[in-house]
């Protein structure tokens, strides 16, 4: 039996069900499946969340499995900066991350933020999705958030120009961001992307698919554009300055906080603009990555308002606005 001066590991899958459905450019889902790793030391448990993606080669039982064939890492007392070379980037290592520093603000008494030595995050105005769909059914989906400050509007392709025009008009107030999860070419992205100029978007994240996406360094880009898919880690980002803007930052790409910050602080030096994203996910997720809002032009946190249900102490939101996290969830 594991003495109590060890650290024990436990993690298991659980399902938080959206509310309706979430549609992309890649397909629809009405389920949110996440995997949980809890690490426990002296009676005290740190916890973290992930969501596994597919996109990615990722599943929920591959996922569980790389958390767990860590117990005996995380039994011999494996630090956060030795993790990041124990386990590749993605969704198993940010669990295990986040749990760790959650643990590790427990044990010494502090706010994750200030173990960290990081700014104390404030509130801050998410961004909240529209879901692909006819041009029609995006614009009846917008005008119920219409009075929201910040809308992400999922495109997907063929028509996107009709899809943008109707949510501007259902929306005339809010700052719009695009998102088109790779779904454009060559052949369509400068017509798409002066029709969200046209209609004043302000950011479109990851027009064309990553590793097939010269054509933005050929262009004259007409508003700002985000990587996302075609950025991870901060190996990355280098490579990718003559073609993008700004990138989004996802701790279940980065394989964790350890890693999102100091991305993070890797891209403001490389003069990129930031954007902290998220998963269709729990309040759990979504917490650790409040600590990378000080350094954000952009919020995207609304994954708990996606859903029918959150998890019990789950992150308050007011509207658009939402808050750091209380100890009672997370660091």
């Amino acid at each position: 039996m594991t003495s109590m001066k060890f650290a024990a590991l436990a993690a298991r899958i659980e399902r938080f069900p959206i509310a309706g459905s979430f549609t992309i450019s890649r397909g629809a889902k009405t389920e949110a499946v996440t995997v949980i790793a809890e690490v426990s030391r002296e009676g005290l448990t740190g916890r973290g969340e992930c969501v596994p993606y597919p996109r990615y080669g990722e599943t929920p039982e591959a996922t569980l499995a790389a958390i767990q064939a860590m117990q005996q890492a995380v039994a011999d007392g494996i630090s956060r900066q030795a993790l990041q070379a124990a386990m590749a980037p993605g969704a198993a290592r940010n669990a295990l991350d986040c749990a760790l520093i959650d643990l590790e603000a427990k044990a010494a008494g502090q706010r994750a933020w200030n173990l960290l030595q990081r700014p104390v995050p404030g509130e801050r105005t998410t961004a909240y999705t529209i879901s692909l769909g006819t041009p029609e059914d995006m614009a009846a989906a917008t005008a119920k958030a219409a009075h929201r400050p910040l809308l992400k509007i999922k495109l997907g392709g063929d028509g996107d120009g009709m899809r943008i025009a109707a949510v501007r008009k259902a929306a005339p107030e809010s700052e719009l961001i695009v998102d088109a999860n790779e779904a454009w070419t060559e052949a369509n992205l400068e017509a798409n992307l002066a029709a969200c100029a046209a209609v004043g978007v302000t950011l479109v994240e990851q027009p064309l698919p990553a590793g097939k996406d010269e054509a933005l360094a050929r262009i004259k880009r007409p508003l700002a554009v985000c990587a996302d898919e075609s950025v991870h880690t901060r190996s990355s980002l280098a490579s990718l300055r003559d073609r993008y803007d700004a990138v989004n930052i996802k701790l279940d790409k980065t394989g964790g906080l350890t890693e999102a910050l100091a991305m993070a602080d890797a891209a403001q030096a490389l003069g990129f603009e930031i954007m902290i994203g998220c998963m269709v996910a729990s309040s759990l997720s979504m917490a650790p990555a409040m600590l990378v809002t000080p350094q954000a032009r952009f919020v995207d946190l609304d994954g708990p308002l996606l859903l029918a249900r959150d998890r019990d102490h789950g992150l308050r939101y007011d509207d658009s606005l939402v808050y750091p996290p209380d100890v009672s969830l997370w660091g």
